[in-house]
């Protein structure tokens, strides 16, 4: 009896193990993500690539300070400009409206 539950826990331990490693963490280029698939969840949440869009925009500008309605207002402009240039890169786009 007690070599059958330790081959049980054996067995269950190693799924627990096999499952972690299918949630493995994935790189994304982001400069490689295009409007479609922002607006769409293709890649990920759209809130999450706006926030490191966010980030690296005002990077570029030597800003340390978040602005929380301008960002929801940045976000619903990319949004909004995404609808009619799906194919266009999402990066460039934010370029094109955050660097104004």
């Amino acid at each position: 009896m007690r070599k059958s539950a330790i081959t049980y826990l054996a067995i269950v331990s190693a799924c627990c193990m096999t499952a972690r490693a299918a949630h493995a963490q994935m790189t994304i280029d982001v400069s490689k993500i295009t409007c479609e698939q922002f607006r769409t969840y293709k890649v990920a949440n759209p809130n999450y690539i706006a926030i490191w869009l966010d980030g690296y925009y005002s990077s570029k500008r030597d800003s340390t300070i978040v602005e929380v309605q301008s960002f929801k207002d940045n976000f619903e402009k990319l949004n909004d400009y995404c609808i009619t240039h799906l194919k266009e890169p999402v990066m460039e786009a934010a370029k094109a409206l955050l660097t104004k």
